[in-house]
C-alpha cells in the first residue's frame, strides 16, 4: 500500500518542513515551481566544497493521483477531485519524509549530500536533473566506464 494515501497533512506545511529542513542545512536560493497555479516542485542551492550546487525535486503529483484513481473500482461522481486533492497531499508528504530522513542521514555521517541528492542536481541551461540526462542515455554512465575497463 501506498505510504500516506491518507495523509491529512495539508501540502503547504510539507513544504514548510522540506524548506526548514533544506535551511538546516545550508541551503540557500529555495524556490517554488509551479505549473498552472499549483506547486510541483522546489528548486535549491547548497554550497557543496565551496561550489553553489542547485537541485531540483519534484512532487510528481499526477503520477500519484493516477495509482490512487486505479484502486477505486467503482468510482463515484465526486471520486476523482477527491482523489486529486489527496495525492497533492500525498506527494508533499511523501518528499517532505524523504527530505528528513536524507538530511538526517547527511547529519549523522551516514551518506554525504551528494550522495543522496546528486539525481536531482539540475542543470539550468539543459533544464534537465542529472537523473534526467542518465535516463536519456539509456542508463549507460556506468556500463561505458566498465566496458573500457575491461577491453
Amino acid at each position: 500500500m501506498v505510504k500516506n494515501y491518507t495523509s491529512t497533512v495539508p501540502s503547504s506545511k510539507s513544504v514548510l518542513h522540506i524548506e526548514k529542513r533544506l535551511v538546516e542545512n545550508n541551503a540557500k536560493n529555495i524556490m517554488k515551481l509551479y505549473d498552472g497555479g499549483h506547486l510541483m516542485g522546489i528548486a535549491f542551492v547548497i554550497d557543496v566544497n565551496g561550489t553553489n550546487m542547485p537541485f531540483k525535486l519534484p512532487a510528481r503529483i499526477e503520477k500519484v493521483e493516477k495509482v490512487l484513481l486505479n484502486q477505486y473500482t467503482k468510482p463515484r461522481k465526486d471520486t476523482a477531485q477527491i482523489v486529486k486533492e489527496q495525492a497533492e497531499r500525498t506527494a508533499w508528504k511523501i518528499l517532505s519524509e524523504w527530505v528528513d530522513i536524507q538530511m538526517s542521514m547527511v547529519e549523522l555521517d551516514q551518506a554525504e549530500l551528494m550522495e543522496v541528492f546528486m539525481p536531482y542536481l539540475y542543470n539550468h541551461q539543459k533544464e534537465t536533473t542529472l537523473f534526467d540526462q542518465w535516463k536519456k542515455n539509456d542508463y549507460t554512465l556506468l556500463e561505458d566506464r566498465h566496458d573500457k575497463r575491461s577491453s
